[in-house]
């Protein structure tokens, strides 16, 4: 009966840290990665969203944010770019598909 209780309990702490420690870590952070693959600074999205326009353009891709300034101007899609610009563009990227998640 006393393993039952260790096991119950073991179990609870794995479902707390699996459903609630990952969700209170991303309220509102997005990880950028300077271009080295290290993690350099965490921004908000606020922060993000203030760079939406074609001379200051950063987008979110999987929780990363990339700054594509310099690349709005030779985007094969033209504007379509900047529909998403200071904002997550996951979706645009990769296609309506959830395989990325």
């Amino acid at each position: 009966m006393e393993i039952l209780i260790y096991v119950s309990l073991a179990v609870l702490l794995v479902l707390g840290i699996v459903f609630v420690v990952p969700k209170s870590n991303r309220k509102g952070k997005v990880v950028h990665s300077g271009g080295t693959g290290k993690m350099s600074r965490t921004y908000t999205k606020n922060e993000v969203s203030a760079h939406n326009t074609r001379k200051d353009c950063w987008i979110i891709i999987k929780d990363k944010v990339y700054d594509v300034t310099s690349y709005v101007e030779e985007h094969p899609g033209g504007d379509a770019i900047l529909n998403n610009a200071g904002d997550d563009s996951t979706e645009g990227f990769f296609g309506f598909e959830t395989s990325y998640l």
